[in-house]
């Protein structure tokens, strides 16, 4: 089937989900895919590029340090609080419509970030560019759930993770080059205005490429009736969702620099509260037979629960390992920022080689190809471990490629694999939700590793940053990270649903 077919129309589908419909035809489901992938390469691409551009940017703009704390934080602070709304959003209004909407925004906003002249400019602009991400991402899951099927979705999710995971892990390394070639004297700012072309020419194909898909929910009286959906907002469960998200994520962004003060614990609590009062409220509207901005329905479909929960450990691992590999070859070994990103290169490798055929090891092992992958990351990180005590600071960083080649191997089994887990089984009407949940997670949990992995890194650290000092740091931080690995792995080992 391709994306231009209508499938037919079934009792359960009519129901909550409103057939694909395209006003200009989509050439082929590979363009489909394509134009998908482009935008979530590079709403991944903005959270790990930024890193390298930082230090040119203080200099430049000369931002205070908490102006940079907020460069890095606001884009991933908005996106974490808004892309549950927004995925309700493409349910209600169409998936196509608002992924358009988020390239839009998302494009202008990264011209807008290359063009800043101060600081507080360019804050503004990161945080229009987390709305647009915000906007676009859980809508790329949801198309994909429901414009392919069989083999078709298996080989979409394996190019969303691969897109996804190439993103994060050449992020650097992009960025790096960009800088060291500096075009034109832009230095820094090609980092965000690279984003515009590759914007520009996928919101052009989106009319004619992407399928247009949205989700009716319907009353038992609409049902009984055969009336249409009424389609609405739940305007208090965003409110209570989106306070909830910016309550947990903000202190951990800020919590590690500040030493943690009492602001940030009341914050957890504030958080706590509000998603007490958000699964009451949507409990609530759901046993009225209204239209909760995540029916509770979706957390009994079978591996979504477990699925989530394997997601947010399994980022709280990746966002604090390239957090503590980057200190590490940077401030522990010296390296500069393009040196820096090439030695995320053999992680790259590794992701591609297994990337490629993560699809047939998934359909031979099923959901057991992600605890693979991950008990494979453990090995290659207790590796690493092994090789820094062997060689100590002075010895060649070289010595650690078989390790980091290993992990992104791990990586590119894991990935694909977890995503298809938490989505497989949901329904149609249920798509828009779930891929907003499931970005949620993906950066609450970056938010929860970068800081539970600060304090493990730093307190070994300690008060002399010296290479042993940092050598010490990273592998406390390894091995926590080992754990973290083995608990997803532990936990998709014994997912029997």
């Amino acid at each position: 089937m391709t994306a231009t077919e209508t499938r037919p129309a079934t009792p359960a589908r009519t129901a909550h989900e409103a057939p694909a419909t395209t006003t200009t035809p989509a050439k082929s489901q590979n363009l489909t895919l394509l134009v998908l992938l482009a935008g979530i390469f590079m709403t991944t691409l903005d959270i790990f590029i930024v890193n390298v551009a930082i230090p040119a940017t203080q200099r430049d703009l000369h931002a205070s340090a908490a102006s940079i704390q907020w460069i890095v934080a606001g884009y991933g602070l908005t996106v974490a609080a808004g892309v549950i709304t927004a995925g309700r959003l493409g349910d209600m209004f169409g998936r196509r419509r608002m992924y358009a909407l988020g390239m839009a925004l998302f494009t202008a906003a990264s011209a807008a970030c290359g063009l800043a002249p101060t600081a507080g400019l360019l804050i503004a602009a990161r945080v229009v560019q987390g709305v647009g991400a915000a906007l676009l991402s859980p809508q790329t899951l949801a198309i994909i759930g429901t414009a392919f099927e069989g083999a078709k979705r298996v080989r979409a999710f394996t190019a969303y993770a691969l897109a996804m995971g190439l993103a994060a892990v050449f992020g650097q390394l992009i960025g790096g080059v960009l800088i060291d070639l500096n075009f034109d004297g832009l230095g820094w700012r090609s980092c965000f205005l690279i984003n515009v072309p590759v914007g520009a020419v996928a919101l052009t194909l989106v009319p004619r490429a992407v399928p247009e898909t949205r989700a009716s929910w319907k009353s038992g009286a609409d049902r009984k009736s055969g009336a249409a959906g009424r389609t609405r907002l739940d305007l208090p469960g965003v409110a209570l969702v989106s306070g909830a998200l910016v309550a947990t994520v903000l202190p951990l962004i800020q919590g590690q620099s500040q030493g943690w003060p009492l602001w940030t614990w009341l914050s957890f609590v504030l958080a706590l509260i509000l998603f007490g009062a958000f699964g009451w409220y949507q409990g609530r509207l759901a046993a009225a037979d209204k239209s909760p901005l995540i029916d509770p329905a979706l957390f009994r479909t079978k591996g979504f629960g477990k699925g989530i929960i394997a997601q947010i450990v399994f980022w709280m691992g990746q966002g604090s390992f390239f957090l503590v590999f980057a200190l590490y070859v940077q401030n522990g070994r010296g390296l500069d920022a393009l040196q820096a990103g090439l030695i995320f290169t053999p992680i790259g490798v590794g992701y591609l080689l297994t990337s490629m055929v993560a699809q047939r090891v998934a359909a031979k092992m099923g959901r057991q190809a992600a605890a693979v992958g991950t008990l494979l990351m453990a090995a290659s990180l207790a590796d690493m471990i092994v090789t820094l005590h062997l060689t100590g600071t002075g010895g060649s960083l070289l010595w650690l490629i078989p390790a980091l080649v290993a992990d992104g191997a791990g990586m590119g089994l894991a990935i694909g694999p977890l995503s298809a887990t938490a989505m497989g089984r949901v329904a149609p009407h249920h798509t828009g939700a779930a891929s907003g949940v499931i970005s949620t997670v993906m950066q609450v949990g970056g938010a929860v590793g970068v800081a539970v992995i600060g304090i493990v890194f730093y307190t070994a650290l300690g008060t002399a940053p010296t290479p042993a000092a940092y050598a010490h740091a990273f592998t406390a931080g390894l091995e926590m990270l080992v754990g973290v690995a083995l608990a997803v792995a532990i936990l998709l080992q014994f997912d029997k649903d």
